[in-house]
């Protein structure tokens, strides 16, 4: 499930449907709300493209939390991406502890409930910021030469079964704020599920899995920031 951010007049020039962005991070704040209950890997993050100074795109990566089995009470924090030449981004060695030992997957103990706002830097810093006490985590940096940001986009990667219980996040405060979110869906015959939607919740859109689709593929939800 996807939710792509569309530029405003004043956000043409970080939505990568201008020149080079200006704008040094975008961040949004991620709650899940009704945690996965399975032994399965759930992924919900924040992606953007980093824009050389030439223009073009040079790397696109990817922040977010994780329910993954293989981790410490099933929290972890994601920060990786790739080159846009090929190849995975290299980067610093985190600080944080990994049981799986994956450079980019790291032990994290986040909260059902909790908002955490996810950061990232054009200098490819990858942040995660508690929300209700301040506490700043950074995940790593990454090795990419950038001047900018460009395509932001959230979305909920879920590697469980249709059927399996609701789970719901809720994303919240994007910035710099898109003048909306436009919805898409992975179709069931490439392997996602008809029974995902995306819902406008105050402030917020929330992402379900196991529920009924109450908001098409395409539409544009107006959210605050």
């Amino acid at each position: 499930m996807h939710l792509w951010w569309e530029p405003g007049a004043a956000g043409a020039r970080w939505a990568g449907l201008g020149p080079p962005s200006e704008a040094d991070q975008v961040s949004v704040v991620l709650t899940v709300v009704e945690p996965p209950v399975v032994p399965r890997l759930y992924f919900w993050a924040l992606q953007a493209s980093f824009v050389g100074a030439g223009g073009r795109d040079v790397a696109a990566a990817h922040l977010g939390l994780q329910w993954h089995p293989e981790h410490p009470g099933s929290t972890a924090v994601n920060w990786g991406g790739y080159r846009s030449a090929g190849g995975e981004l290299d980067g610093t060695e985190s600080a944080l502890p990994s049981a799986t030992g994956n450079p980019n997957t790291r032990d994290f103990a986040w909260r059902a409930g909790t908002p955490y706002r996810l950061v990232i830097r054009a200098d490819g810093t990858g942040e995660v910021v508690d929300v209700a006490t301040g506490a700043t985590t950074v995940v790593r940096r990454l090795a990419v030469d950038a001047v900018g940001l460009a395509s932001p986009v959230m979305w909920s990667e879920v590697f469980a079964r249709c059927d399996d219980p609701p789970v719901a996040v809720r994303w919240s405060q994007p910035a710099p704020a898109p003048a909306a979110l436009r919805v898409t869906y992975q179709p069931a015959a490439d392997g996602g599920c008809t029974n995902t939607t995306a819902r406008p919740d105050g402030d917020g859109v929330l992402q379900i899995t196991n529920a009924a689709r109450t908001v098409p593929r395409g539409s544009r939800i107006a959210i605050a920031s």
